[in-house]
């Protein structure tokens, strides 16, 4: 009877733990449950949400697009008015003529024109019969923006010569050179380039690289030009530059006090002096040993004059019109006397970031090669004989 007792015992006491894990267990799933249930409900509140952000980002999209359609129109319009106001400008521009940079008497500017006229013929003969001059600029094309506001950039003039040259800046000993034009526009930066590192430093923008040499201009107690041979790496030739008291040559380039220059005779030098100051002067040099060959007072003003270059023994001086975008040739001085300011046509450069710090001649292309505030531009020009002026 005893042992009846106590087998019950035992199983009551174990009914008991049962019942106990099975109310622990229900505990726990309920526990369970009520997480799953809080999961379920954040997760439904974030979807919606995001499905709400979703919404107003996509309308605010659309009302960028919007804004963004009504934007371009309206600089459409405006670039289309800009434009017809330019024409405008030119054709009156070409009625009316430009005024002169220079107050002075009618009478005494002519004199003084017929006076150098007689003087350049009683002195010197004609250099050539090279009788083209400018008609107008056909096309203008930006190649890229490389280096500082102001410098130099040109190709070899000479035959079969592909490589272009920079000089960065207005005083430096270093010369970038690019195998090719199209090297040129794609490097980055100057990293297509060759570094020449040259044996003295030059100074201003009037440089040239003519029939694979460098002429530059070194500057110290005297003006000095040196030749330097790029293909052998050496100085071919020096010369003080033979006048004193050398001023800046125009004074929207102030670095400069002698602009080298080079058309179909050969190298050039445009310059100015204190006892002629208002003035700018040219020299046709001899290529070879540097000497000077021949010297003329032009009546071409230094006042607001960018830059200049020479076609034909004709220099052309190009001026800041004070005009946004525009810069035009306002004096011509011909060596042989066969065109003057009067006669030669308007010529316009159709637009411009600051102001021309250099503006070098390929005869062999009749292109122009043009730095302006960091750009490197190419103009095509267009091109008719002097006696047909």
């Amino acid at each position: 009877m005893r042992g009846l007792v106590v087998l019950v015992t035992l199983a009551c006491f174990a009914s008991a733990q049962h019942q106990a894990l099975i109310d622990y267990l229900e505990r726990r799933l309920l526990a369970i449950e009520d997480r799953i249930s809080l999961w379920h409900e954040q997760t439904n509140r974030y979807a919606t949400e995001l499905r709400e952000l979703k919404q107003q980002m996509v309308a605010q999209l659309e009302n960028l697009d919007k804004e963004n359609e009504v934007l371009r129109n309206t600089l459409e319009s405006v670039g289309a008015r800009v434009d017809r106001v330019e024409r405008e400008m030119d054709y009156l521009e070409t009625q009316n003529g430009a005024q002169p940079c220079v107050d002075m008497d009618d009478k005494l500017m002519e004199q003084q024109v017929t006076q150098v006229k007689e003087d350049n013929k009683a002195k010197y003969a004609k250099l050539s019969d090279c009788r083209d001059m400018i008609s107008s600029i056909k096309a203008m094309k930006i190649l890229k923006k490389l280096g500082g506001p102001k410098g130099t950039w040109s190709k070899d003039v000479s035959r079969g010569s592909g490589r272009v040259y920079i000089f960065n800046g207005t005083d430096g000993d270093t010369i970038h050179e690019f195998a090719t034009v199209h090297d040129f526009t794609g490097s980055l930066g100057f990293t297509r380039a060759k570094a020449v590192t040259l044996p003295s430093a030059w100074r201003g923008t009037g440089h040239v690289i003519y029939n694979s040499h460098a002429y530059y201009v070194k500057q110290g107690e005297e003006v000095e030009l040196v030749k330097y041979d790029m293909r052998n790496g050496s100085v071919t030739d020096t010369a003080v530059f033979p006048v004193q008291d050398n001023l800046p040559v125009y004074s929207l380039t102030p670095e400069t006090v002698v602009d080298l220059a080079v058309d179909e005779e050969g190298l050039w030098a445009i310059y100015a002096t204190r006892e002629n100051d208002r003035y700018i002067s040219m020299a046709k040099m001899d290529a070879k040993s540097l000497d000077t060959e021949q010297m003329w007072d032009t009546t071409c003003p230094r006042e607001n004059a960018e830059a200049a270059f020479v076609i034909c023994g004709t220099l052309y001086v190009v001026y800041n019109t004070k005009q946004p975008g525009r810069s035009r040739v306002q004096c011509v001085f011909d060596v042989n006397g066969m065109v003057t300011s009067d006669d030669a046509p308007l010529v316009y450069f159709p637009k411009r970031y600051g102001a021309h710090s250099s503006l070098k001649y390929n005869p062999l292309e009749q292109l122009l090669y043009a730095w302006d505030d960091g750009y490197q531009i190419l103009y095509k020009l267009v091109m008719k004989k002097k006696l047909e002026v």
